[in-house]
């Protein structure tokens, strides 16, 4: 019975003096420096250029022509796609979501580094506890054993314990670089949703665009080939020498070779529009957009300067490498102080199985070490100036991002100022092509201007209408960049869900689940 008691004793003086070394490791000191997230740049006032902007842009008559309102201040929707009020467009974009590749990549590779994660923290932060259990048969000769030479049977059972205890905070600033790896992964995913939401928008409004350029360039050819008839029949007549007829043929040669290469383009991004979706060029279903079928947005939302740093997921995720880095300035320093290490078994060994358990058979043993690097000809120091390197490194491109970052905004809404007032330009060069070409086809017929005078009219207004298409879809692809280079409205997202699981959380089309959108 005193046996049993003192083997219980010491069993739980190990247990206490393992309990007590963890918590005098947790509770240490962490060297390195404690990051802080990087200070939004100063900039002048609420303005991203250098030169305030309009409230309101110019507007024209037609598609795309509203006026649209900057509203500085204003949230952006999660799902700021849904401003175009296209349900084919929105349908296409959750399903690109939902089955984009590089959707799925980035949040396995979340998994992945939430998991390593994991990984880490079990093997740092907890002891490790091993069991052991074994038996061996052997014979030993009279030279090692002397009169006890013989065959024996050894049993032996153990429970090992080891532990380092995290007296300088190594373990907790490799924690934290891991944790900062997963913030950073986790920014990664909202980019490639922004992106991929972002390019299917651009590459559908660019399908509209082309499919309205060559719908006017198809009309300008109908034009040319009914007058080109009408010059056919004059040539036929004697009316007019053959070189109009040549100079005629030659227009609308010109202008029937400008079909196939707006058609390749169109195929081209009907092609990018399912792949973007996850599909195959070749499988059907794919809606077609057309210009008219999308709503230009007249209210844009537009975030403050000081709020643009907390919104961009590419900066957010510089900022997650900034911090992983300087982690590591930490790890680099712990390295050069002494490092313990604590560990204990509790067993028994036995001739035969049936004694393996008796309290006669039992050992156990308590160790506690250190480790003070003394010379390693200069590799810690080194590796500590590498880890300060590595983050004045990080620094720098956190800082290019954020520039980069404003830079985007600042073009941006320049550009949105300069489509509307280029489309303005452009409607009105338009109307008076248009007019210019009625007027000629009419004075032309009762022999008041020469054909070259037609001719020009006509070429006039054939470059003139295909320029206001391309002007009308440069404000709704203007606009959709402007949301992408205000970071998308991610944060606006019902009960904050990350970019992994939102896509099951988006709304369907017309519908809002939060105040935000």
């Amino acid at each position: 019975m005193k046996q049993q008691q003192t083997g219980r004793l010491r069993r739980y003086t190990l247990r206490m003096g393992v309990t007590a070394l963890v918590a005098a490791g947790l509770g240490g000191c962490a060297l390195g420096p404690d990051f802080k997230s990087p200070a939004a740049p100063a900039t002048a006032g609420d303005s991203y250029t250098p030169t305030p902007l309009p409230s309101r842009t110019a507007s024209a008559p037609g598609p795309g022509g509203a006026a649209q309102q900057f509203a500085f201040g204003q949230e952006i929707p999660a799902q700021w796609w849904t401003l175009f009020r296209s349900p084919a467009l929105d349908e296409l974009i959750r399903g690109a979501l939902a089955q984009n590749p590089n959707m799925a990549a980035a949040e396995a590779a979340l998994r992945q580094v939430q998991e390593n994660y994991n990984a880490q923290a079990g093997n740092l932060l907890y002891p490790s506890v091993n069991a052991q259990l074994g038996a061996t048969r052997q014979k030993t000769s009279v030279a090692t054993a002397g009169a006890a030479a013989g065959v024996y049977n050894v049993y032996n059972a153990s429970v090992a314990v080891a532990y380092t205890p995290d007296v300088f905070g190594r373990t907790r600033r490799t924690l934290e670089s891991a944790q900062a790896a997963i913030d950073y992964q986790r920014f990664q995913v909202e980019a490639t949703y922004l992106t991929l939401s972002a390019n299917v928008v651009t590459t559908a409004i660019q399908e509209a665009s082309l499919r309205a350029q060559l719908k006017a360039t198809r009309e300008v050819l109908d034009a040319l080939t009914k007058q080109q008839n009408v010059i056919e029949k004059q040539f036929e007549y004697g009316a007019i020498p053959r070189t109009s007829v040549l100079s005629q043929r030659n227009q609308v040669a010109q202008i029937n070779a400008t079909i196939a290469p707006l058609e390749k383009a169109l195929a081209q991004a009907r092609h990018q529009l399912s792949v973007l979706a996850g599909k195959l060029p070749g499988e059907g279903g794919m809606p077609e957009f057309a210009l008219e079928n999308l709503t230009l947005p007249e209210q844009l939302p537009v975030s403050l300067p000081s709020a643009l740093v907390r919104q961009r997921p590419d900066v957010r995720a510089s900022e997650e490498a900034l911090h992983q880095a300087s982690a590591q300035i930490g790890v680099a320093t712990a390295a050069q102080y002494p490092q313990f290490t604590l560990s204990g078994s509790y067993g028994s060994a036995a001739d035969t199985f049936g004694k393996l358990f008796d309290s006669q058979t039992s050992l156990w043993n308590l160790a506690a070490g250190v480790t003070q690097p003394i010379f390693n000809g200069g590799a810690l120091s080194a590796q500590r100036r590498a880890a300060e390197a590595a983050y004045d490194t990080a620094a720098s491109q956190y800082r290019a991002t954020v520039l980069t970052a404003f830079q985007n905004v600042a073009d941006t809404l320049r550009a949105l100022d300069a489509d509307a007032a280029a489309l303005k330009s452009q409607a009105e060069a338009e109307a008076l092509a248009k007019e210019t070409l009625d007027l000629s086809e009419q004075q032309y017929k009762l022999g008041g201007i020469s054909y070259l005078v037609l001719l020009d009219a006509q070429r006039s207004y054939q470059q003139t209408h295909i320029a206001l298409v391309q002007a009308q879809a440069a404000r709704y692809a203007d606009t959709a960049a402007l949301f992408q280079a205000l970071g998308g409205g991610w944060w606006n997202r019902a009960n904050g869900a990350p970019a992994a699981t939102a896509v099951s959380a988006i709304p369907p089309y017309g519908k809002t689940n939060n105040t935000n959108n």
